[in-house]
Formats: C-alpha cells, structure tokens, sequence
C-alpha cells in the first residue's frame, strides 16, 4: 500500500463523518470505520488470508486512558520512538488512547514484542489484541500522531521481498486476472453489465439486487464455489480509491458481510444449466474476438493500405484520413452502374456483375454525407444522359394520359438509370425493364437514410427491400405481369445498386429479421468513427471542380467502354487465398458468424478488384490486391461489429433446436433455456394441441426445469441434463 492510498483511506468524506460519530457516543458506528491490520502471524488461525508470511510490524493497542494520561503517554512513546522502532501513532476512534505500531523484534514471538514494547514505554496493552482477530478501527488523519515512511517500506524476509503488512481488513481477495476459458472474469462481468444494465456497475439502492443476479449468472463457470466466486465478482459495496490496485477500496466489515451474504444467497438458488444470460455474454466476446480476426481492434478498424490504387487515391484525396474507408467503398455502387453487358466470372465459376450495396453506419453528426460529392462526380455523365430521356418520358405521358387507350407506344430507347427515393411498383418495374433493354445496365438510387429505400416501391416494406436485396445481389428475375392494356408489364434481370446511410441503432432494427436469411451478408458495410481525440467540428473537405472531373474521366470512359466476360488470373488467385484465410480465422476464432459472412464479403471484395482492374486499363497490381484484401477484412469488421452478435446468437439457437432428432420427447426437442413461445412453436411442429401450460407446470414439479424470472425463460435443470446425457 502507498503513502497516497493510506491517507486517502484515513481521509475519505464518510469515515470523517463515521468518526465524528463515534465520538458523538454513537458506538454502533464504529464497525464501519476502515480496518487495518498491522500485525500477521504464521499459523493457521492466525494468518491474514492471502498472507504467506508474519509481518515486519506489530500492532499495539493502548485502551482506557484518562484525558490527564493522553498526553503523558503520547510524549512517552514519541521520546522513546527510536529505541521502539515506532512506525505509526494514532489516536483510537473513541480519543481514549492510542494505536501503535513498532518494528517487529525477530528474536520474540508476538506476546513477547508487546510485553517487550509495553515494559519500554511503561504502559499496559491491550491483552485482546494480541492475534489477527483484532484490528485497529483507523481514524483520520487528523488523528494521526505519527507516521514513518518505513511502514511502506518493502523488507527482506526469509530471502524474499514481502511488501507492506498495513493492509485493509478484508475476507476476500478479488483476482483482476482470473478467468474463464481464457476470458477475463472482469471482461464477462464488464459485458454482462453492458448487455442487461446500460453499462452501468451497481450502485447504493441496486447493488444487492444487481449482485445477486449477477452472482446467479457466474456462478456455474465458478463451480458453485463461494470463495473463487468472492476472488472474480466485484465488491460493488466498495469505494474505489484513485491509484489503487483494481478491485481494491475501503468498505465496513458490515458491508463486506454483506457481500459476502449476497453471494451466499445466490449459491442456495436451485441450479440450473448455464444461464441464457450468461450464453449471450459468452457469446457477445467470443463475436468480439472475431472482429479482431478482421485486422482491427474492438474500437478501429483494419487501417487502410498506405499506398491505393490511382482511382482510389483520386477519390479519396479530399476528404480528411478517418472518413476515406468510408468514401473508399462507398464510391463502387456508383462506379458499378458504369459497367454495363459486363461479366466476371469467379474462382467457382458463377458469373457476377458489378452489383454493390453499400450502406454507411455511424452516429448522428458524423460527416456520412463526405460520400456524397465524389459519387455526384462519378454519377454526373449519367445524370447528363438522364435529362433528355426523362424529358422524352415526359413528352410522351402528356400525348398518352393516363386510363387512356394508348396513341402512341413508348418509345423503348428510353433508359433513366438514376432513380429517385419516391416510386410506384410500375415505375420501379418500368425502369428494370428498359435498363436491361438498352444494355443491361444498372439502376441507381442514394438515400441519407436507409428508411428511404422502402419508398423506392408501392410496398414500402422493409421486407421488399430486403428481398429486392437478395434479387439485385444475384441479378435474379425481377418485375410484374399484368393484364390490362395500359398495365406496365415485364420482367428482367435487377441490376440495381444504391448507397445508403444510418445509425447503429436503426441499422440493427432495419435489418433485425435479415441477418440470418443472406440479406446482411450481401452488403457492402463500411462506417465511420472518430476516436476521442478527433476534431469533432465539421470536416473540412478539398475542392471538387473541373480538375478533379478531368482526373476522373479517363477511368469512367474505361468502365463505359467495357463490354463481355471479363477475367483476370491475379484476381482469382488472391480470392482463393482470401477463402483458405476466412476459414482458418473463422475456426481460431470459433465464430460462425464470421465464417458465414466472409463467403460474400469475399465475392464483393473481388468484384471491387474486378471494377478497378478494369478502370485501370486491365492492368493488376500490388495496390489493387491490397486493397480488395483490406476491403475485404473492413467489410467483414463493419458486419461482426454491428451484425455479429446476433447472426451468432441465432446460428446457436438453431443447432440447439435442431441437433435433436428421432423419436424424442418434447422436452428434450428444447434448448437447454427456452422461452415460453419457443415451447409453443415446438408443440406446434410436433402437432400437439392445447397451449400446454399443464405440461409446463408438469416438468416443473418433478424438478424437470424452472423458471428464471431474470432472463424470463424456462431452464432445465442440472438433474435433468445429467439424467438425459446418460440416456443419450
């Protein structure tokens, strides 16, 4: 223990004001003065838990002195403080004599050292504070007399170094690096309180509450041990003093007990399985973990290559260094549509076009619209070829309104490509059509809000952009068939690629019900984020005029001029490898969802390749293949951080729904935690009727499962496992 930490001990707001308490008359405050123990023996019931050896102090204890005696014996002991060896004074909290602490005399045992200081001074001790069991209830430092460095000193002892003796008082001995299966204890518990209470550790008014429900969690990764459970769950009764060790602080031997009670309490709750809370804690670190896989830590992404590829460095080169991932990716949706009757033929031999869907994640106020310009560069040849078609489409509906035969058919070399955020099903349809007619080229929309995108159809669901999604990222069929005369009418391929953006919150309900089915996966996600030393003003961005069009122009009219099947060697190659080096990341990691995810991000990494290899004149280089590599690896990144928790949460619920099978009971056809409307859905499956709240409460009484009111869900018990994993 330091100096620093000492004083902050004796001098914090409410040991002052316990004190002043005590000596008010109030004794019952007593117990929740700090307590330190100077004084440690080498015996079983005797030695301070955690303490190998006695220490280099002895702790004495003057009692029941007169005012008159005080001062006499105070001046004693300070005159005789170097023949004693004194290392600490203090006045004892009812002010009716001292707390004493000497060095240790190795030729005596402890009796000896006290009647040894005792005969030296002249005074009596305290005969009862002769053994651990008896502490010295600390006052402040305004009743500090004395005080000597050396206390804090380190010695030599029996060729060892042994640190400090004055120590706090304490039953338990929390351990900041224990862990399980190799994961921190603190980052579990750190994550628990992230997941089920903001983020927030457990203060006066919900600790005991909160520790219990917590201690109920751990304790089956504890082993049901009450003391490893005392080393690996914080003392939230603590106060946490600046520049002590972690875990360490000041409490009364009453709020210790009463720690140590809740803990207690929670090992008499009937056992269970793991606890659901607990499988998701689990799991959220174990997705943690794989976004590391991905190249970047859990708060930065994979840094960019240093060196880019022309096109990318053009496009790049006027927004500030965090925002270009963001705009290095978000380009390609825009670059895309330039390609039009082109192929690319992966290392499977399934032929891609250029299809990206890029959707930009990251809070409110962060710079998202820095995208904006480069794409209008990118766009502004097509929005030029747009004008006169729109005009034409216009012309034409005025000499053929509507709910009318017909005049005249429209002309079919109308092509619009760069659609707005407000469309009717026929509308969407119409421009499918004539896009794939006039060279099978792209549609385009952008959106500030992902929101947007349902609006670009007559359904205005989430789950039509989800499924326009999944048909645009395999240029499947698309359109309508109508009957009726005036009816648009038509099918083609969708070639459609957009950017859009959002927050984490919205993104992560937008796509709730489309992590699992291929939806997410099929994204391009980049994001941007600041750290907290970052500028938080506004960016301040280059200049966009005629120079930066000219520069851009030559690489556009290469992806316009295109045409055919398209392949490259170099690229194939590299996809490969990026696929053997997923797979060996995904198992490392242990994560599913990573494994899952990477297969696309790998085919949209290699388009983005594709794409440059031929806005490069069909050249490949090492800046090319370094840059789909770490697009590849950010991607993935982008999609664990925001998307991966949950795709691993549902990917395990499906094995342990389904590992089952044969002729089994219902029971066990159920997760080990399940929750009342999963129980429903299997009694559906297994055409049982009736709501089975008969059967619930069956399984209930002969200790089959119980019913955890934290988590909400029913969990089968530790009998019951065991009974079943003998029968299987």
């Amino acid at each position: 223990m330091s100096v620093h930490m000492y004083l902050a001990l004796r001098n914090g707001g409410e040991q002052q004001s316990i004190l002043k308490a005590v000596r008010s008359g109030d004794d019952s405050r007593k117990a929740s003065l700090v307590q330190m123990n100077y004084s440690c023996l080498p015996n079983d019931d005797g030695t301070l838990k955690g303490s190998k050896r006695m220490s280099t102090t002895v702790g004495m204890d003057i009692d029941h002195l007169t005012a008159e005696e005080m001062p006499v014996v105070r001046e004693r002991i300070l005159t005789k403080k170097d023949e004693l060896g004194l290392r600490m004074l203090e006045e004892s909290a009812r002010g009716m004599g001292y707390h004493l602490v000497f060095q240790r005399r190795a030729d005596l045992d402890q009796v000896g050292n006290l009647k040894w200081a005792s005969e030296l001074l002249e005074v009596a001790y305290d005969a009862q504070a002769k053994d651990i069991t008896r502490v010295f209830f600390t006052t402040t430092e305004a009743e500090l007399v004395f005080l000597d460095d050396a206390i804090f000193e380190k010695a030599e002892v029996g060729g060892q170094t042994e640190a400090v003796t004055v120590i706090q008082c304490d039953s338990s001995k929390y351990d900041p690096e224990a862990r399980y299966n190799g994961v921190l204890f603190k980052d579990i518990v750190a994550k628990y309180w992230e997941l089920f209470n903001d983020g927030k550790e457990p203060v006066e008014g919900d600790r005991n509450a909160l520790t219990f429900e917590l201690a109920v969690t751990l304790r089956s990764i504890c082993g049901f041990s009450l003391e490893k459970m005392m080393a690996v769950i914080p003392n939230y009764w603590r106060k946490p003093l600046s520049n002590s060790p972690e875990g360490e602080g000041i409490c009364s031997a009453e709020e210790e007990a009463e720690f140590r009670k809740t803990l207690e309490n929670a090992l008499k709750e009937p056992r269970k399985g793991m606890p659901y809370r607990l499988k998701q804690v689990l799991q959220a670190l174990k997705s943690q973990q794989a976004v590391k896989a991905c190249g970047g830590t859990l708060t930065t992404p994979p840094p960019m290559p240093k060196k880019l590829p022309p096109l990318v460095k053009l496009l790049t080169k006027n927004v500030p260094w965090f925002y270009k991932p963001a705009v290095a990716n978000a380009v390609f949706p825009a670059l895309g549509v330039h390609l039009h009757g082109v192929k690319f033929r992966y290392w499977d031999n399934v032929e891609h076009e250029a299809t990206f869907m890029n959707i930009l994640i990251g809070r409110q106020s962060i710079g998202k619209g820095t995208i904006k310009k480069p794409i209008e560069y990118i766009m502004e040849d097509i929005k030029q070829r747009d004008q006169p078609n729109r005009q034409r489409e216009a012309e034409w509906k005025q000499k053929n309104p509507g709910a009318k035969q017909k005049k005249d058919p429209r002309p079919t070399d109308i092509c619009i490509q760069m659609l707005i955020d407000n469309l009717t099903d026929a509308v969407f349809n119409q421009r499918i059509v004539d896009a794939n007619n006039n060279g099978q080229r792209f549609i385009y929309t952008i959106v500030d809000e992902i929101e947007g995108l349902k609006k670009v159809t007559s359904k205005g669901t989430v789950d039509e952009v989800g499924l326009l999604i999944r048909k645009a990222f395999d240029n499947s069929d698309a359109g309508q068939e109508r009957v009726g005369a005036d009816s648009v009418s038509g099918i083609a391929p969708l070639r459609w690629n957009f950017n859009a953006s959002t927050t984490p919150p919205n993104a992560r309900k937008f796509f709730f019900k489309m992590v699992n089915d291929g939806t997410v996966s099929r994204l391009d996600i980049s994001t941007i984020i600041h750290s907290d030393d970052d500028d938080d003003t506004a960016p301040i961005l280059g200049i966009y005029d005629h120079q930066f069009a000219a520069e851009l122009k030559p690489y556009i009219d290469r992806l316009e001029a295109a045409n055919g099947l398209i392949e490259c060697a170099q690229a194939k190659k590299l996809s490969l490898e990026m696929k053997q080096e997923n797979k060996d990341a995904a198992k490392l990691y242990e994560s599913e969802a990573y494994r899952v995810f990477s297969y696309r991000a790998n085919v949209i990494a290699w388009l983005k390749g594709m794409v440059l290899y031929v806005a490069h004149g069909c050249k490949w280089s090492k800046e090319i293949a370094d840059f789909v590599r770490w697009t590849q690896q950010y991607n993935l990144w982008c999609k664990m951080l925001y998307f991966g928790q949950q795709l691993e949460k549902e990917l395990r619920e499906e094995v342990e729904i389904q590992r089952q099978s044969g002729p089994q009971n219902l029971l066990e056809l159920l997760p080990e935690e399940f929750t009342k409307e999963q129980y429903r859905q299997m009694r559906q499956q297994q055409g049982k009727s009736g709501d089975g709240e008969s059967t619930l409460r069956q399984w209930q009484s002969r200790g089959h499962i119980v019913y955890d009111e934290v988590s909400g869900r029913y969990c089968k018990t530790e009998e019951y496992i065991k009974k079943f994993r003998v029968k299987s």
